[in-house]
């Protein structure tokens, strides 16, 4: 592992409201970056307690920090303007000196089609369509030929978006869950980042041995298509290490929430109830949850195979950790257990 990150959704609760939730982010940013974190990704998450739209936030993240990456993780295409993404993408990595690094998924939920607007495919293809038409975008490729008087360019003009930021396509990941979507990743060109949750895992396959299966395939992929060095891979996994008995035993009952309670664990008060329960699918499964002293910690992620492979790890942070809870983890990761993973800090 060469570089270490952290996932947040920046979330509020109903006590404290969302401006205090926004600014805490900020505060987790600057944490992190102090304490040589290379990179932060954050969290899009419609009509609830957690940040709706990343890139206005990381353009103001950007103005409190000077090194760190500034990531999203992820934002669904289904329901982006490709175009509009694109010119705000650009923006925001100008203005963040280009830090912008951008993962994005295709998966198949169409679960806010009735605000966002039905499309006359089905959601992954339409997702797909998106971000082939966003990475066109990003990447500097002429858009639409000019053809007729009143479209407010001569005619014989390509139009492309700006600001174009020239180096962001090369930031650009796929947000996978499964190995098909890492193949894809590999076929496109961008980059690949796993999450907490994976589709499509072999009966009695562990979460690590799936992991660094589709990372495999990934890499594979990739160098069959374009014949050079696959990009570097991220892997969100929940790692916490618990330097006291207190922490020990809170790491401990928010891993039995995730056992038990799947993805509706660790909400902030006020936050929706999820529809998906632990009582997955076969062939879905949500990552585990590291937990225990530093070295146990630290001799499990070492087991892992998923990790064990990964160029980045990405810590998932418990939605409902407060900035002080969020912190201490931070601090904790870095000192007790990333240098063991081969880790150093950022100047």
């Amino acid at each position: 592992m060469t570089r270490l990150g952290f996932n947040t959704r920046v979330s509020f609760d109903d006590d404290n409201g969302p401006e205090r939730g926004l600014q805490d982010g900020l505060a987790l940013f600057r944490a992190a970056e102090r304490l040589g974190y290379q990179s932060g990704w954050v969290y899009q998450r419609h009509f609830d307690h957690y940040l709706s739209s990343p890139l206005p936030f990381l353009a103001a993240v950007g103005q409190h920090t000077r090194h760190i990456r500034l990531g999203t993780a992820v934002l669904p295409m289904r329901y982006q303007d490709p175009i509009l993404l694109a010119e705000a993408a650009g923006t925001t990595d100008l203005l963040v000196g280009q830090r912008l690094e951008l993962a994005v998924a295709t998966g198949a939920t169409a679960a806010f089609d009735a605000v966002f607007g039905t499309v006359g495919t089905d959601a992954r293809t339409e997702a797909q369509r998106r971000q082939e038409r966003f990475l066109a975008a990003v990447g500097g490729s002429p858009l639409h030929v000019v053809d007729g008087p009143g479209q407010g360019a001569p005619v014989g003009t390509e139009l492309r978006v700006t600001p174009h930021s020239p180096g962001l396509l090369s930031r650009v990941r796929q947000g996978a869950a499964s190995l098909g979507s890492a193949v894809r990743a590999a076929e496109l060109g961008i980059g690949l980042i796993t999450g907490t949750v994976l589709h499509d895992l072999a009966e009695g396959e562990t979460v690590g041995e799936y992991q660094a299966r589709i990372i495999d395939a990934y890499r594979v992929t990739w160098r069959e298509k374009h014949g050079t060095t696959p990009p570097s891979v991220a892997v969100a996994a929940s790692i916490l290490p618990g330097t006291t008995p207190e922490l020990r035993a809170r790491y401990a009952d928010y891993d039995l929430q995730r056992r038990t309670e799947g993805m509706a664990a660790s909400r902030p008060r006020g936050a929706l109830v999820p529809v998906v329960s632990a009582d997955l699918p076969a062939g879905m499964r949500i990552s585990p949850v590291f937990h225990g002293s530093p070295d146990e910690v630290t001799e499990a992620v070492l087991a892992d195979p998923g990790l064990a492979v990964a160029d980045e790890v990405v810590l998932f942070l418990p939605p409902a950790f407060g900035l002080t809870d969020n912190v201490r983890l931070l601090t904790d990761l870095a000192v007790t257990l990333a240098p063991a993973l081969g880790w150093t800090p950022a100047a």
